[in-house]
């Protein structure tokens, strides 16, 4: 068996910077030319050449020099490093290659932790050279990443996108001593509500439920802390929606990959926010990603996360008729969505006083399913994401009325708590049975 070959990674470095220097150079020459530009696979493939070539100027060049030049195993280890900090993720794609690896912690090139699916923490090797390096090669994926190139620098520190492998990445520069970035993986693509009843994140009861709502074209918002499973559940039930429906996705960075399913889902559009150029030019905010979304014929529109203004206009189509509707937001428990919402609302342009965002809040949610981590790994435990609470949007006299459906059983996970008034919608569209009607039957 052979010797596992270490990669040289000053050398991927140089090497990386011959290539990039080979294609621009390529690129400025179609440009003067008039040529069309290349798609992004043409230029993976002349980069593949070009590679290629660099490494024989290499070889040829240690060669003259008296040294004897680097192996065929060595040369296939450097051509796929400088492919992947081309295009990839550099020394992260290991990590990013690792199924069981969720949370990506860099605070500084060589200060990097791991937290993987079972709750552990390590520390792992050092990503790049130096923060130099980490900052060029989070640029190189923000230049060839996500729907349009986006800048990080001096005067833009802050980046979120979605990497090629669906990973939610966010990075920041300047604003702190070293440059931070967090990298948060999603380990179940194509996700199904039976896949979360296997992992224990809700009965098989509660599935029905939520299956019967998306079904029955009921507006949810799924709410949690950070990395609590929103993001997963939301692709859960999205997947319980009849291909024959026209989505429309809308998020900060693309992170659902709804089209990337076309059997599920053969007609999705995804919208993803545009930040201003240098001149402070060509934004395209989530609000009017929003109202655009509406004129675009959509069965349904999917919000990836509502963090801002576009609270509003999201609540006003939803109370529109445009049911069936889905989103994330961040919040402690599922009572504190109706405030968390609010808050944004009184930020938003319309400036809604909270007796009106209530109002719209009645007239546009139908229920608000919370989820919670926990992590009992010290204790011999482990890390688990459960949905704790379904809440019922019932009506408004002077603030949301609602009826906690399912809450916290013993273990946490939510189980049959009280009648849901919707029942016939759930019971005609959805084909659910109530657990009282089971319990009769059975």
């Amino acid at each position: 068996m052979s010797a596992r070959v270490e990669t040289d990674h000053v050398l991927v470095r140089q090497l990386r910077a011959q290539v990039a220097d080979r294609l621009n150079q390529q690129r400025r020459r179609d440009e003067a030319a008039g040529r069309a530009a290349m798609t992004a696979e043409d230029e993976r493939q002349y980069a593949r050449s070009l590679i290629v070539q660099v490494l024989e100027d290499h070889a040829r060049g240690e060669i003259a020099d008296g040294r004897v030049p680097i192996s065929a195993e060595h040369e296939e280890v450097l051509a796929a490093a400088v492919h992947a900090a081309l295009f990839g993720v550099g020394r992260l794609q290991p990590l990013l290659e690792d199924p069981e690896v969720e949370n990506i912690d860099i605070n500084g090139c060589d200060q990097v932790y791991v937290g993987y699916s079972d709750g552990r923490e390590v520390l792992a090797p050092p990503v790049a050279e130096d923060d130099d390096a980490l900052i060029e090669l989070i640029q190189v994926l923000a230049a060839n990443v996500g729907l349009s190139s986006r800048p990080f620098d001096s005067a833009n520190p802050q980046l979120d996108l979605r990497l090629p492998d669906g990973a939610r990445l966010s990075a920041v520069m300047g604003v702190c001593s070293r440059p931070a970035i967090s990298i948060r993986r999603s380990r179940l693509g194509k996700v199904f509500l039976d896949d979360l009843v296997g992992t224990g994140t809700m009965s098989r009861d509660l599935a029905d439920f939520l299956r019967a709502a998306v079904r029955a074209r009921k507006n949810l918002m799924i709410a949690g802390a950070t990395n609590s499973g929103k993001t997963t559940l939301l692709r859960a039930l999205a997947n319980e929606i009849p291909p024959v429906e026209r989505l429309i996705t809308v998020e900060r960075a693309l992170e659902l990959g709804l089209d990337q399913f076309p059997e599920l889902h053969p007609n999705v559009v995804s919208f993803e926010e545009r930040l201003p150029n240098s001149e402070g030019l060509g934004a395209v905010t989530m609000a009017e990603l929003v109202r655009r979304s509406l004129r675009m014929n959509p069965s349904r529109v999917i919000v990836g996360e509502v963090l801002g203004d576009e609270i509003v206009t999201m609540l006003n189509a939803m109370s529109q008729g445009n049911d069936g509707s889905l989103s994330t937001i961040h919040a402690n428990s599922s009572m504190e969505v109706f405030n968390r919402i609010a808050t944004y609302a009184l930020q938003a342009q319309e400036n809604l006083p909270v007796e009106a965002t209530h109002m719209l809040i009645s007239g546009a949610i139908d229920f608000v399913v919370f989820m919670r981590r926990t992590n009992d790994y010290e204790s011999g435990g482990s890390l688990s994401r459960v949905v704790e609470s379904v809440r019922e949007v019932t009506g408004v006299d002077g603030r949301v009325m609602s009826s906690e459906v399912y809450a916290p059983g013993r273990d946490g996970r939510a189980v049959a708590h009280a009648p849901v008034e919707c029942v016939d919608d759930l019971v005609r569209a959805g084909g659910w049975e109530p657990p009282e009607v089971r319990a009769r039957w059975s």
